[in-house]
Order: structure tokens, then C-alpha cells, then sequence
């Protein structure tokens, strides 16, 4: 796996506009750190394309120190979040915003390395899809023909390699080739120039005090980034390897700790990689150990062949990384959301396309947004109301305007009863209570024992339902009442501001065979002009 990590992170290092040496540094170090103090056994940490979307354009704006500055308060911020336990809550993201989070953030890598492999200087102004066209579009005019067939031969390979399975030789083997073969032909190729050979010493020479707070925003949507990324990468492989043994808060300490070491020897930030930590659990790795020797190994491949590596082409480079980044999307599962349900597979577009206009992090708060809603939107379809007519012993009510109980067999048509089934929330109440509204009863009973779940604008708007229905002269009786739902109608006064119209008219001498019969918390509340003027509990 080392051997298959070492173009990647040369091609990371060089696309973050920090040099070949800073990819080794991030796999190396950061790699190592978090193997160590994580919280998964199968993680496999360093640079990944995702992180480029943050880290380049820092390191045009600020200078390499503004992106390891960066890097070093991402690591703060992960601390912090793994501290306060924000770990658990990852979990919850929805499957569809994960994959188009994967799709979205392919895309924009793609699009923002197609300059470089087309031979042109790249340009990171504005959205990448316009730097993307503008390259295509320019291309014909000033053709590289070379460098184009150098970054699609190492892509091709790279591709085939990944489909196969296979652990990464055949992409050294690749890019040793076009390196020599440009070598040999002097080709005008770009190289990436110097490798360190060896991990420089610590430092905090690069930290601008004056430029923290400017950096903040970028470090915040980094921390963000690597705490999703890491945790996805946890997940991803746990599928595979079917243990689900991890501490998610673990793992963002660990992923913090890497960040803050990373920068100190000079390397990009990191986060645990998907595809590195499949590809982990796929040969069988059981324990922290493989990630380590992955660490080591790279280390001494890419320390003890530091003086060739200077020579390789950056257009390979970039075809290897274009090729890693495209094999990041899931097709088959994106295909299987589409088929199974279009409103999930709509979060997923929705996610995918924001990075083409926005950031990331803007994606997933919108793909989570549009999630969110459609989940609502199924809640609200499932809510209902339905007149209930139960098979129990019918109750002689004497005080009220109506023979017996809606539960009898032969109802009085001056009665319904109707049975809420399903949370009394902001977003169902118009669907639910809208049948109350339209009855023509002289009493209405609401059993309330399957509403799962009540919020202020539930409860407002029962209370609002029921004195209009007791200014027409309507009798409402709520039974079923949860304990839960009860104390939360007591507390916003809607039981007094209910009562207060009228008192509660129901037989006394009934009480005890309402409670057998339907097991009742319950109030009867009267039509408001009601010539009573006391207000008595009835059951």
C-alpha cells in the first residue's frame, strides 16, 4: 500500500503549491500520529484531494506559511471538537449527502487539475468549472500534446489498477517509466523538483501570529473537512471488515494531534483517506500496526529515492491523482439510490453540484438542509387523523347533548371521535387536525395515545382548534392524554387558557366507567358562552 500511496502524495504536495516533500512529510508523520492515537484500528491517515479545495487557495492568498498556520489550527479546532464530544453526532449524516459530498468534491479536483494535465499554467481564479473551461478552450490554440498523453497514460493505469484491486505497482512501475522515457528524449515536461531526503526539523517558523484570525474561517472549514472525511474513511472500511469497533471522538483527537504535528516538519494537513483505509481492510489489516508500517515503508521509499523523484513529470502526477480522486465515487451506489427512491438521489445531486458554485461545507449544510426537508415531508405524509369508532362499553354521558359515547356500535350523529396518529408538530398540524375542524359534532372526542411526539406549535394550535370549535357550541373531549404531553400543556398554561372559557361539564358519576372503558387522562371542555362559571376536573 505504501508503494501505491507514494505517487499521490508526491502529486498532493506538489498541486498544494508546497512541493513534492510536504505530501511525503503529511503521510509520513500525520500518518503515523494518528495510527497511533486514533480511534479506529484500520485508518489510514495523510494528505487527500478533498483538502486541496481549502488548502490552494490559501497557499496563493497567504504563502506556504499561511497554509501550514492553517493546518496547525485545524488541528486546534479538532481538539476541541473531539473534547466536546461532537464525534457522535457525525453518524447522523445521511447517506446521500456522503455520497454526493464524495461526488461533488471528485469534480472539483478534476476540473481543477484538467489545466495542469493539458499542459497549461494552472489558474485556481474563480469557480473551478470557468478555470476548467477556459483551459479547454485555450487548449487548441497552444496544444501539449505530450504532457497530455503523459498525465492520460498514467491515469489509464492508475484506473486499471484501482478496478483490479491490485496494491499499486503497476502505477510505480508507470510513472518510473514516462520519468525515464522523458529523461532519456529530454521531454519539455515540467518536473516537480526537490525532495527533502529526510524529515526536516520542527519548527514553528512559519507562524504568523498577525494572520491567525484572517486564517480562522479556512482552518474552521479544514477541521470540518478532515473530521468528515476521517470519519467517513472509519465507516467505509468498518463495511468492509464488518468490526465496528471505534470511538469516533477518539479518532478526531487523534486526527488533531496529526494536524498539529504535520505542520511542524512542514507537511499539509491530513485526514484519513478513503480509499487508503478500504484498501486496508480489504488486505486484511487487524490492527494499528499496518498503518505504521505503511508509514515507515513510505517514509524509507520515499527518502531513499529522493534524488530521482525530483525528475518526475507533474503531469503523471496529476493523471494518478485525477484517476485516485475519480475512483472515490461509488457508481453502483449511486445508481441503487437513484432507482430506490428520487428524492434521496436528488440530495445527493444537490450536494455534488453546490462545490461547483460554493464550498463544501456550504454542500453538506445543504444536502443535510434538503435531507432534512424530504424527511419531513415523509413525517407530515404519515401523520393522520381517523375517526375512531372502538369496540368497548358504551357510556351514558347525561350532562352533555348527545345520547352515548362514540365508542358505542350505532354512534348519535351529533357525535365523532377521531384518533391523532402521529407526532403533533409545526409541520402536521394543518394535515391533522384539519378533520376536527370540519366536523359538524356537537361533541368531538380526540384520543391523543399515539401522538408520538408534541412542540409548542403542536399544542398552540390544538388550543386554538378547540375554543374555536367551543364558540360554535362543540364539546371537545381529549382522552388518551401521555403523561409527557400532559406536563408540557401545563407548562405552557394551555390546559387554564382551555379551561378558563368554561368548566368542565362531563358526568361525575361516569368517571370511573370512562377510565375502564378508555383509560383516560381527560377534559371536557364546554363552548365558551357556557352558563357555568366554576371549572371542575372531571376524570
Amino acid at each position: 500500500m505504501a508503494i501505491a500511496t507514494l505517487p499521490a502524495a508526491l502529486g498532493l504536495g506538489v498541486a498544494s503549491g508546497l512541493g513534492a516533500s510536504a505530501g511525503i512529510v503529511s503521510a509520513v508523520v500525520a500518518g503515523a500520529v494518528a495510527a497511533l492515537l486514533g480511534g479506529s484500528n484500520l485508518q489510514v491517515t495523510g494528505p487527500t484531494g478533498i483538502l486541496l479545495l481549502i488548502l490552494t487557495p490559501v497557499t496563493r492568498t497567504y504563502g506556504p506559511s499561511g497554509t501550514l498556520t492553517a493546518g496547525l489550527l485545524a488541528g486546534i479546532l479538532l481538539i476541541v471538537l473531539s473534547v466536546s464530544g461532537a464525534g457522535r453526532f457525525m453518524r447522523y449524516v445521511p447517506v446521500p449527502v456522503v455520497q454526493g459530498f464524495t461526488v461533488g468534491g471528485a469534480i472539483v479536483i478534476v476540473l481543477r487539475q484538467l489545466p495542469v494535465a493539458l499542459g497549461l499554467a494552472a489558474r485556481h481564479t474563480g469557480m473551478a468549472v470557468v478555470t476548467a473551461v477556459k483551459a479547454v478552450v485555450h487548449f487548441p490554440a497552444h496544444p501539449h500534446w505530450v504532457t497530455v498523453a503523459v498525465a492520460g497514460g498514467a491515469m489509464v493505469v492508475r484506473l486499471i489498477e484501482s478496478q483490479l484491486r491490485l496494491p499499486g505497482p503497476f502505477t510505480v512501475l508507470a510513472v518510473a517509466t514516462i520519468t525515464a522515457l522523458a529523461q532519456t528524449a529530454h521531454l519539455p515536461l515540467q518536473r516537480i523538483g526537490h525532495v527533502a531526503a529526510g524529515l526536516p526539523v520542527p519548527s514553528l517558523h512559519f507562524l504568523r501570529f498577525s494572520s491567525l484570525s484572517a486564517l480562522l474561517p479556512s482552518a474552521a472549514l479544514l477541521a470540518v473537512l478532515v473530521a468528515f472525511e476521517s470519519l467517513m474513511a472509519v465507516s467505509a472500511a468498518e463495511g468492509i471488515s464488518g468490526d465496528d469497533r471505534h470511538d469516533a471522538d477518539r479518532e478526531l483527537f487523534g486526527q488533531g494531534v496529526a494536524n498539529l504535528a504535520a505542520p511542524l516538519f512542514g507537511g499539509l494537513a491530513a485526514t484519513g483517506a478513503v480509499m487508503r483505509t478500504a484498501v486496508n481492510a480489504r488486505i486484511g489489516a487487524t490492527s494499528r500496526l499496518a498503518s505504521l508500517v505503511n508509514c515507515a515503508v513510505l517514509g524509507i521509499l520515499a527518502y531513499a529515492v529522493a534524488p530521482l523523484t525530483a525528475a518526475i513529470p507533474r503531469a503523471a502526477l496529476t493523471g494518478v491523482m485525477i484517476a485516485t480522486v475519480i475512483r472515490l465515487i461509488d457508481f453502483g451506489a449511486l445508481c441503487s439510490l437513484a432507482r430506490a427512491d428520487r428524492g434521496q438521489a436528488a440530495v445527493a445531486g444537490v450536494t455534488a453540484v453546490t462545490p461547483l458554485v460554493f464550498n463544501l461545507v456550504t454542500a453538506i449544510a445543504s444536502g443535510v438542509a434538503v435531507a432534512t426537508a424530504l424527511a419531513l415531508h415523509t413525517l407530515v405524509r404519515s401523520a393522520r387523523t381517523e375517526p375512531a369508532f372502538h369496540d368497548m362499553e358504551p357510556v351514558h354521558l347525561e350532562s352533555l347533548p348527545v345520547s352515548w359515547a362514540p365508542w358505542q356500535t350505532r354512534p348519535d350523529r351529533r357525535m365523532a371521535a377521531y384518533d391523532i396518529d402521529g407526532p403533533l408538530l409545526f409541520a402536521t398540524v394543518d394535515r391533522l387536525l384539519h378533520p376536527v375542524k370540519g366536523s359538524q359534532a356537537s361533541l368531538i372526542v380526540l384520543r391523543m395515545s399515539r401522538v408520538s411526539a408534541v412542540d409548542a406549535t403542536g399544542i398552540l394550535a390544538l388550543r386554538t382548534t378547540i375554543t374555536t370549535l367551543a364558540r360554535r357550541g362543540t364539546h371537545v373531549l381529549l382522552c388518551d392524554l401521555r403523561d409527557e404531553h400532559v406536563k408540557i400543556m401545563d407548562a405552557m398554561g394551555v390546559l387554564d387558557a382551555l379551561r378558563a372559557g368554561g368548566h368542565l361539564v362531563a358526568d361525575a358519576a361516569h368517571s370511573d366507567v370512562h377510565g375502564r372503558a378508555a383509560g383516560m387522562h381527560s377534559s371536557v371542555f364546554p363552548p365558551e358562552h357556557s352558563d357555568h362559571t366554576d371549572t371542575a376536573s372531571t376524570f
